[in-house]
């Protein structure tokens, strides 16, 4: 079990119409919430961090962790950077001890991202790390959303080697403005044809009966970052108004957050993995 790439966790839960959890987390009690919740739902999980973090100068110290939670895990744990923003990233990523990593060239015209996806993937692959990669693109907000086709995602991974592919259906990252709409032919069609399990971006605030049948398309990684770090922060927010500037240690202060957050993972995590039908 514990530690893993996507090559051992993907595969299976997309053979068996299921997904798993991708949480972006932040620090300790983030990280601690989704372990206690994967370990708590007995599901396979995916702890990432968003590119920004890599410009921390601790970024190893926080990888370290994260690790260390892995190989202490009795579930597999992927530890993943989300969105790398370029060929350094993914270097410092690997040599930070991520099993996984993302190139994010959908910004790029599309055979620029294939080249670049390309030199990625045969690093991270040369040192046994599996790599995500996007095409199409999924916005930050309002952001206008370019829809991935089959014909891309099929001539994408077949030049690049990706392990997985995110693309573009209709999602966008954080919350919405209105509400999603998602093209479910085109998710199911890309998954007939990309030859690798796909991946959902832009889980927040998605109805989670449409996440499902995304999921049931082939996509078997589903991320979520905004609505699970929110939750913590408003319960963090609660606990200093009832403190009324009084001290708590940190530690006991952080505990109502780190519950409700779990609470809120384990929901996601039955979902995702098929055990819990969504209301």
């Amino acid at each position: 079990m514990a530690l893993v790439t996507f090559n051992e966790i993907l595969p299976p839960a997309r053979k068996a119409g299921r997904a798993i959890g991708a949480f972006n987390i932040a620090n300790y009690e983030t990280a601690k919430a989704v372990m206690i919740a994967a370990e708590a739902e007995k599901q396979p999980v995916i702890l990432q961090v968003y590119q920004r973090l890599m410009t921390d100068p601790y970024i190893a110290a926080l990888a370290a962790m994260m690790r260390k939670m892995a190989e202490n895990a009795s579930v597999p744990v992927a530890v993943h950077l989300d969105h790398g923003a370029s060929f350094d990233q993914v270097k410092l990523a690997v040599a930070c001890g991520f099993t996984s990593v993302m190139f994010d060239g959908s910004q790029l015209p599309f055979r620029e991202n294939i080249k670049r996806t390309a030199e990625a993937a045969e690093y991270a692959h040369k040192h046994g790390v599996s790599i995500e990669a996007e095409i199409g693109h999924v916005p930050f907000g309002d952001g206008a959303i370019e829809l991935s086709t089959a014909v891309e995602a099929m001539e994408f991974v077949r030049e690049t080697g990706v392990d997985a592919l995110a693309v573009s259906i209709g999602t966008v990252h954080g919350y919405y403005n209105k509400a999603p709409d998602i093209d479910f032919e085109r998710a199911a069609e890309i998954g007939k044809c990309a030859g690798v399990p796909l991946v959902l971006h832009g889980g927040s605030g998605t109805p989670m009966k449409k996440v499902a049948a995304v999921i049931r398309c082939g996509f078997a990684k589903v991320n979520v970052a905004t609505e699970f770090q929110h939750l913590f922060q408003l319960r963090l927010e609660e606990e200093l108004q009832r403190l009324e500037g009084k001290f708590l240690p940190l530690d006991k202060l952080t505990l109502s957050p780190t519950e409700a957050a779990v609470t809120h993972l384990r929901k996601l995590i039955r979902i995702f993995a098929g055990t819990e039908v969504p209301s």
